[in-house]
């Protein structure tokens, strides 16, 4: 259906009279553009913004001159405007997302306040929103996907333009959305569990002294690490069962950042840590041991996010869920295609395959730990001391990180000079939580790379998210600075920059001077994708379903809904991860912290990994990494299958990683 036959019903009806009379005016060679303004200007025009047919009579452009003149106006000034706006909630977010030291109780105050939230109801009251829905074409998302391969560079810069003024938010509602992002953001960013305070079944310490992890990239990343250790499967399962006590909500409230207390989390019992074994760097914390349960806070925090998402629902006919917004105006490919995608992996015949061959090299029958097997990779058999050691003796510092992105980068196939353009621009940052890359959105400002630094030095977790956040920096300055226009700006959804990213990240050693992979290391990596792909397919089901869930029971407590939660993540776990993993009834899949402050997120990574694989083989047939990547982002954010097809020459597909999967397993045989 045409955004012109969705928005009929709200014309006014003399909109025919006016149309008429403005035929009149300009001649019948203009009655197709004055009825599709006009019918896109009436269905968001409201009583208190005036008189419309003297607003349409006085700004509806017929001069091709004029009109190119319009949109170049739109074009810079919207680059300005939204370029200013994010540079200033950047600067007032920076107390909460820099490891800047403490913080204040205004800090939060600030970074809740969104400076852009006013800007699309501004753009409305100013007219200037409808100056663009009178002159250019508002599309749908069907109309993208069928005819978007065959429009020219302009068409989808005008699309661009005219998409975001496709719904009209009030800014309370706006500024509602923030406020409850950057409060479960800052939950999330503080939320850390000091390892050596966490004890086995027995009671004995598993981990080194002040080794402090964020939940859950951290955790995730602190069992991956165990599989170079012979010892590694004890800490493993006590990672795995912190996870399931942070989903299930039943770890103590206690012993969140808290390394003065001894927690074992598998009978849950806390005690007083002895004096010696608690850390210089301490935070201040309650000493007294206690065992009751966070209360549900974690769930408290994604029903705000969906309440304030809830609210503008009735402002976005086209996509009126935060669902149907995720999909038709962020990823702009339909969530039934997404979850065929997932589930073709999901319930591929190489799962047990590769399962059956991870269970050989580890000598034992698998189980949930499992679900993050890195063994594949060369890491998983070098120690994390090791690989910590190396990072800290070459970055010390954010800056240190920062001042070597032109080394790296050349090691990635750009030449000098393509290096010094990107380091030039992009800024290294310490960040108080696990790291993530922040884009500019005006040429003149830099994209930001934020990574965890520990007071020691950047450890190999903190390198490993630094090389992926450089991937999305490079991606955000080509398609910046690159594009023709910067309507453009950007890649069509998050999981083409998390595929970038992806590319990077897998090349971490070898930028670290471990040497290249070798034939056998790459068939191994194509195991690795396959099974990063599996495991965090399952999770991006659990977050959807979630949220289906929750549109469902819009009245539910955040009891009911760690209930649903838990269910959901238990269901799935038991359809497609307990016939391979074991552990039935593990709600383990609730585990990610995307699922809490970045709303309907987490689809994108399984999604980035099968573009990665397409961008992976593409890479190949050219022998180099930068030159590719330069090319494919500065096509800019036209729909993803016409990206996929510049890029690699053929539309997204979770074929290619699975014949190539089928060849890595043929290949292991040989």
């Amino acid at each position: 259906m045409s955004v012109l036959l969705l928005m009929l019903a709200a014309l006014p009806m003399n909109t025919q009279a006016l149309e008429a009379e403005l035929v009149k005016t300009h001649g019948e060679a203009h009655r197709a553009r004055i009825a599709m303004g006009l019918k896109q200007v009436a269905a968001l025009w409201r009583k208190e913004d005036g008189d419309l047919a003297a607003f349409v009579k006085e700004h509806f452009v017929v001069d091709p001159q004029r009109l190119e003149t319009t949109f170049r106006r739109f074009e810079s000034n919207l680059e300005q405007i939204d370029g200013h706006l994010l540079e200033i909630g950047r600067e007032l977010r920076r107390p909460t997302e820099l490891d800047l030291g403490p913080m204040e109780k205004v800090d939060p105050l600030f970074a809740a306040w969104d400076p852009s939230a006013h800007l699309v109801d501004d753009l409305f009251a100013s007219k200037l929103a409808f100056v663009a829905l009178l002159n250019f074409p508002l599309t749908t998302l069907d109309e993208r996907l069928a005819k978007g391969p065959m429009w020219s560079r302009r068409q989808w810069a005008e699309a661009r333009l005219t998409g975001r003024f496709s719904r009209r938010v009030p800014a309370d509602v706006q500024q509602g959305i923030s406020a409850s992002q950057s409060a479960a953001d800052l939950y999330i960013a503080e939320y850390n569990v000091w390892m050596h305070h966490v004890l086995s079944e027995k009671g004995a310490r598993l981990f080194p002294r002040g080794k402090r992890l964020i939940s859950h990239w951290n955790l995730r990343d602190e069992l991956k690490a165990q599989y170079a250790d012979p010892q590694g499967l004890e800490r493993q399962r006590a990672i795995v069962k912190v996870m399931e006590r942070i989903v299930t909500q039943t770890i103590p409230a206690a012993v969140i950042d808290n390394p003065r207390l001894d927690w074992n989390p598998f009978s849950n019992t806390v005690v007083v840590a002895p004096a010696d074994t608690v850390e210089a760097d301490a935070p201040a914390r309650e000493v007294k041991p206690s065992t009751v349960p966070e209360a549900d806070v974690r769930y408290q925090r994604l029903l705000a996010n969906f309440r304030a998402q809830q609210k503008a629902d009735p402002f976005s006919p086209i996509a009126p869920t935060a669902i149907d917004r995720a999909f038709a105006l962020g990823a702009e490919m339909p969530e039934a295609r997404v979850k065929q995608l997932l589930e073709a992996v999901l319930t591929s015949p190489q799962v047990p395959k590769v399962a059956a061959e991870i269970q050989k090299r580890l000598g034992r029958p698998l189980e949930p730990v499992d679900l993050w097997f890195n063994g594949f990779l060369p890491r998983g058999t070098v120690p994390e001391a090791e690989l910590d050691a190396k990072v800290r003796a070459r970055y010390p510092t954010a800056e240190a990180f920062a001042k070597d992105i032109p080394r790296i980068l050349q090691g990635l196939g750009f030449s000098a000079e393509r290096a010094k353009y990107l380091s030039e621009r992009i800024r290294v940052d310490p960040s108080r939580g696990a790291g993530h890359a922040m884009q500019s959105a005006r040429r003149g400002d830099f994209p930001r790379l934020r990574t965890r630094v520990e007071k020691e030095g950047m450890n190999y977790k903190g390198y490993n998210i630094a090389v992926h956040e450089l991937g999305h920096n490079v991606e955000q300055v080509f398609s910046l600075y690159d594009v023709d226009s910067t309507l453009l700006a950007g890649v069509p959804n998050t999981a083409f920059t998390e595929a970038i990213a992806f590319v990077f990240q897998a090349r971490d050693l070898e930028l670290l001077g471990l040497g290249k992979p070798s034939a056998e290391q790459e068939r191994l990596r194509v195991l690795n994708d396959f099974w990063s792909t599996w495991e965090i397919a399952g999770v991006a089901l659990v977050d959807l379903e979630v949220w289906h869930w929750m549109y469902d029971h819009p009245k539910a407590t955040p009891k009911q809904l760690k209930d649903a939660t838990v269910a959901i993540s238990k269901r799935v776990w038991n359809q497609h991860y307990a016939p391979v993993l074991g552990g039935k009834d593990t709600p383990l899949l609730g585990i990610y912290s995307h699922m809490i402050s970045y709303p309907l997120y987490l689809f994108n990574y399984p999604l980035g990994h099968l573009i990665a694989f397409q961008i992976e083989e593409q890479v190949d047939t050219k022998g180099v990494v930068g030159p590719e990547i330069e090319r494919m982002a500065g096509q800019g954010a036209v729909a993803p299958d016409v990206w996929m097809m510049g890029a690699t020459g053929s539309p997204v597909s979770a074929e290619p990683l699975l014949r190539a999967t089928d060849k890595a397993l043929a290949a292991g045989k040989r």
